[in-house]
């Protein structure tokens, strides 16, 4: 039986299964989910088992010992993390910046660097800051052009530096978007503009959802298939906040 991990007297959560290296899997109840289920983060490499109603942690486990090869596999692949810093190059839309010394105030993107002014160890903070304004730059531009193809408009939209999605749109039409989609390829930060966009008209990802993305952006698979491909690579990145 894998070891719990934490307070003996606490909700049994974190378990740790044997193995080299050992695998911490986390525990998640959920009551519509349908069967048991395993995802390996992008961002931090944390495992996390989804027990529909009425599965015990005791069978949830089992079925996670059955996939700690394949955990460990997907663990390992993960890209290395990389502290953002002076002498790190990033991707800006999806081509590599290295981020050097600046001079004035502001960063400045130029002859294929990025240039950060100021105290070295605060770059990781500014660039982050300058990435989350062009991305809410970019991102605002194209969903006000697809919502306006549309003809529904949206009422905010949000920023957030989340794990599981790069977009979403809620019933009351607010778009989030993460930040980070602009290191991404300017396709694939339109196509998750124009994806989120669709939902104000269809909230499902039904057969009619997918053809109003193509209408609004035309051929959508190979975006969404370089998410898929390199999207974990855009959580690799931290900028020390």
């Amino acid at each position: 039986m894998p070891k719990q991990k934490g307070d003996k007297a606490a909700p049994q959560t974190a378990y740790v299964l044997d193995g080299d290296p050992p695998v911490t899997v986390h525990l998640r109840r959920s009551a519509q989910a349908r069967r048991l289920s395993l995802r390996v983060s992008g961002l931090d490499s944390r495992v996390t088992l989804t027990l529909p109603r009425g599965v015990s942690d005791r069978e949830g486990l089992a079925f996670a010992q059955e996939k700690a090869d394949w955990l460990r596999r997907q663990i390992g692949n993960r890209p290395d993390v990389c502290d953002v810093a002076l002498g790190v190059s990033l991707p800006i839309y999806g081509t590599p910046h290295a981020i050097v010394a600046g001079q004035g105030r502001g960063i400045r993107v130029a002859d294929g660097a990025l240039q950060v002014p100021g105290n070295p160890e605060t770059a990781g903070r500014r660039v982050a800051a300058f990435l989350k304004t062009l991305a809410r730059d970019q991102l605002a531009a194209a969903s006000d052009r697809y919502a306006a193809d549309l003809k529904r408009p949206y009422s905010r939209i949000s920023l957030r530096d989340t794990r599981s999605r790069w977009g979403s749109c809620s019933s009351a039409g607010v778009l989030m978007y993460s930040w980070r989609l602009v290191m991404a390829p300017m396709e694939v930060l339109e196509y998750v503009a124009a994806h989120e966009v669709a939902h104000l008209r269809h909230m499902d990802h039904s057969p009619a959802f997918w053809n109003q993305v193509r209408e609004l952006y035309g051929e959508y698979q190979p975006a969404r298939q370089w998410l898929r491909d390199n999207g974990a690579s855009l959580h690799r990145y931290r900028f020390g906040d």
